[in-house]
Order: C-alpha cells, then sequence, then structure tokens
C-alpha cells in the first residue's frame, strides 16, 4: 500500500511529542530528524526533504506553536500543509479545449503501461465526464501494441483509431481529423515507449508535438521505479515540456517518494494516479487528501466519492425505504454485498478511514469465491424464499444446496449470517435508531459472507 512505511514512521515521531505535553525546541528538532530520516526511507529526492524539513521547523519553533496548548497537534497541521504544497496544493486539472476535439499526447518510458493507462484516462472521461473519447493507436515500435489498445478500449467501450505500422505522426494527424468528424470530444495519443536517452525517439516526440499541437502532454510514469521515475519525469519535461504526470501503480509503491518528489522537482503537477490492475482503478490526484492519507489522517471525501461511483443510488433509495418497513429481503442483501465488492480491498477502504490501521487489513479482501457461493445459493431460490426465508424447511434446503452446488451448511451459515444482518435492520425501522447498545452489540463479531 503507498506510504505505508511514511505513514507509520511518521505517526511514532507524532506520538513521542503528544506524550510531551508541552514543547521545547529540542523535541521539535529531534522530531524533524526522524521525519527527515522518514522521508529518505521513503525515497524522496534528498534536495526536496532538506527544504521540507528546514520549512517545517522554521514554522514548529515559532512562538505561537511551543506556546500552544496542543503544540503536538500544530506540528501535525504544519506538516499537513507542507505535505499539500509539495505536492501541488491544488487538484489539477486535464487542459480541455473549447474547441474540440482536445488532445491528450500520452508519453513515458518503456514499460509504464501507457497503452493500459491510457485506456483507463479515456474510460474515466466517459464514466465521470461524459465525454465521447478516442484512442489513437501511435505505437509502432512495440510488437501487439495496436491489439492490446484494440482490447482494453473494447473492455471499455472506448472506439481505437489505427493506421497500421505507417509514421506515427501521420497516423496522429488521421486520428484527430476522425475525431473531428465522428464527434469524439477528446482524443488520446498513444506514443511508443522510449528510454529518455534515446535522442532519436525523443526528437520524434517533439516532431509530433510540432505537428499536432496538443492541449496535454501527459508523462505516464510507474510509481514503483521510485526516484527514476522522477529523473524520468524531469528529462521528459525538459524535451516536452509536459503538462501534467499520471502515476500508475501507485498502490504497489510502499514508499511513495516518486509522489513526493515529481512536483517539486519538475514543476508540474500530478493529475491522476492508477491504484490497480482493474480498468476503473484510477483516481484524480488530490494533494490535500493524499497528505492526510499519509498522516494517518484518512480520506473520507475519496471514500464517498468511491461509494458514490459504485452504489447505484436509485437501488439505495430503494433500499432505504425497505429498512424503513424493515422489509430487507435475502436479494437486498446479496446486492449490498456485491456493491461493497465492487469498492476494492478492505485495506485501501480502511486507509481512508481516520484513526484506522489500514495495514491490520492488509491482504482483507472480499472473498470471491464466498460470494460467489452465497450468489449460487440465493439464485438458486424462488422470488418467494427469496422475499420470506422462513418458508426454507429442509427438503427446500436440499433443492437449493444440489442446485447451487453447496451443502445445507452452506445454507444454514448464510441465513444465520442474514437474521443477524436484520436484527441490526431493524434498529432503522420507522426512521430512527432505536437508542439502544444493541446495534453494535449485534454487529460486533459478526461475520459476513465475503
Amino acid at each position: 500500500m503507498a506510504f505505508e512505511g511514511l505513514t507509520e514512521k511518521l505517526s511514532a515521531a507524532f506520538k513521542k511529542l503528544r506524550g510531551k505535553g508541552r514543547l521545547t525546541e529540542a523535541d521539535v528538532k529531534e522530531a524533524m530528524r526522524e521525519i527527515r530520516v522518514a522521508l529518505l526511507e521513503a525515497d524522496v529526492n534528498f534536495k526536496i526533504v532538506k527544504q521540507f524539513v528546514a520549512t517545517v521547523t522554521e514554522r514548529a519553533v515559532g512562538s505561537d506553536v511551543l506556546e500552544s496548548l496542543t503544540p503536538a497537534q500544530m506540528i501535525v497541521k504544519i506538516v499537513n500543509e507542507e505535505l499539500t504544497n509539495l505536492m501541488g496544493s491544488e487538484t489539477a486539472k486535464l487542459n480541455i479545449s473549447p474547441k474540440p476535439p482536445t488532445v491528450v499526447m500520452l508519453v513515458g518510458l518503456n514499460g509504464a503501461g501507457k497503452t493500459t493507462n491510457g485506456a483507463k484516462l479515456a474510460g474515466y472521461m466517459k464514466k465521470q465526464h461524459g465525454k465521447r473519447p478516442l484512442l489513437v493507436a501511435c505505437d509502432t515500435f512495440r510488437p501487439a501494441a495496436i491489439t492490446q489498445l484494440e482490447v482494453v478500449g473494447g473492455q471499455l467501450d472506448v472506439p481505437v483509431f489505427q493506421m497500421g505500422q505507417i509514421d506515427p505522426i501521420d497516423i496522429a494527424k488521421a486520428g484527430i481529423e476522425h475525431a473531428r468528424k465522428h464527434g469524439n470530444d477528446i482524443v488520446f495519443i498513444d506514443t511508443a515507449g522510449r528510454l529518455h536517452v534515446d535522442e532519436e525517439l525523443m526528437e520524434q516526440l517533439k516532431d509530433m508535438k510540432a505537428a499536432i499541437s496538443p492541449d496535454e502532454i501527459l508523462l505516464i510514469v510507474d510509481a514503483m521505479i521510485g526516484q527514476d521515475a522522477v529523473n524520468a519525469a524531469k528529462t521528459f519535461d525538459e524535451a516536452l515540456d509536459i503538462t501534467g504526470v499520471m502515476l500508475t501503480k501507485l498502490d504497489g509503491d510502499a514508499r511513495g517518494g516518486a509522489a513526493l518528489s515529481i512536483k517539486a522537482v519538475t514543476g508540474k503537477p500530478i493529475k491522476f494516479v492508477g491504484v490497480g490492475e482493474k480498468l476503473d482503478q484510477i483516481e484524480v490526484f488530490h494533494p490535500d487528501r493524499m497528505a492526510s492519507r499519509i498522516l494517518g489522517m484518512g480520506d473520507v471525501l475519496s471514500l464517498i466519492e468511491k461509494a458514490q461511483q459504485n452504489f447505484d443510488m436509485q437501488k439505495a433509495a430503494e433500499l432505504e425505504q425497505k429498512l424503513r418497513k424493515n422489509k430487507f429481503t435475502l436479494a437486498d442483501f446479496y446486492e449490498q454485498l456485491a456493491q461493497i465488492k465492487n469498492m476494492g480491498s478492505l485495506a485501501d477502504i480502511a486507509g481512508m478511514l481516520p484513526g484506522v490501521n489500514a495495514k491490520a487489513l492488509e491482504g482483507a479482501n472480499v472473498d470471491e469465491r464466498a460470494l460467489a457461493r452465497t450468489e449460487a445459493i440465493i439464485l438458486s431460490m424462488t422470488p418467494a424464499e427469496r422475499e420470506n426465508p422462513s418458508l426454507l424447511n429442509n427438503s427446500r434446503k436440499k433443492r437449493i444446496a444440489a442446485g447451487s452446488g453447496t451443502q445445507v451448511v452452506d445454507i444454514n451459515r448464510l441465513l444465520k449470517q442474514f437474521e443477524m444482518m436484520q436484527q441490526v435492520t431493524k434498529q432503522f425501522s420507522g426512521g430512527r435508531m432505536k437508542r439502544k447498545a444493541g446495534l453494535f452489540g449485534k454487529m460486533k463479531g459478526m461475520k459476513f459472507p465475503f
């Protein structure tokens, strides 16, 4: 998980400060030494660490902090603000042209994931912003690059324009013209990956930029290569004057140094991050929210957005009415489990909750096999049985077990879990929670089928 080690070390440093009550200048400087080591171990650029620690120290030894009733909290606040500044202060958006189509040129090193992440970005703009994207296959160097783009484009229902292995600049021009004629309002140009020391291929990118005048030049870079990602960003920026960065594989980088260094080194913002292998696992990069996550303060806004993206609002409203009338059924039960599964791993969700130790849930994912069994059991029931599980006698349970490839004991376990869930939902019937501790008492130790 991103920033895992950094979060632990910063939390330990702040814990020592909180234990001291009133702080001295020596206390602050000792904490800053620990923060300095934590940032260096997170693979943050040395010069950036030096400047960051100097800035935080200067602010933290001021009289308004040391004389505060809660100086440790003030220092956490300062570190939070400076981390946010380090990563870009404000959320940076794609540059959208007032005259469509907007042209986004995707560049980067070999193996950074331009093709897949370019498609992810196209899918995101389609789903979240109502755009009509077009992917243009200009990678004529890598075998099967065009086929790969067509496959991922097909999975996201995004059209792909390709002309085979001819001059990439001609393909880019033709792709943009195709977009104009067919109503595509945003075009993603998938260029060939290259080493930043390859002068010939860099020159081709410069020529393409001159030929198509892109509204956005987005560098796709692998977060897991650490400072090499920062060096690549610097080189590409010097050659092309990039407008932004998309960091891939941020979920697999436990250090996070690239995310903390790129903006400070290049002056160009991180606009998007890839947080998983699935084609919908892409997020807008919010510096303030990321700083909160690093400091273990959670990211409730992103959690709400993730829930809104994965939960059907109409079904949620219908479910609310059912809860009010105490009519929560097995079909509703399964539907909620499936939507929770779509939100990702439990560790990712926990990392967005303030004060929750996400590491304790690392590797705790929704058990897809258990969920598949639950689905098979529920779908093997008649509509009447789903609405009223009390109908399920032994003969019915045997029929359902045979139809779902499970055993009667699995059905009994599911019914027990559902019964416990029903007891919880009864607390909400009538539109208000009854005033008693039973709600959390019933939830304690409750096991879900995933």
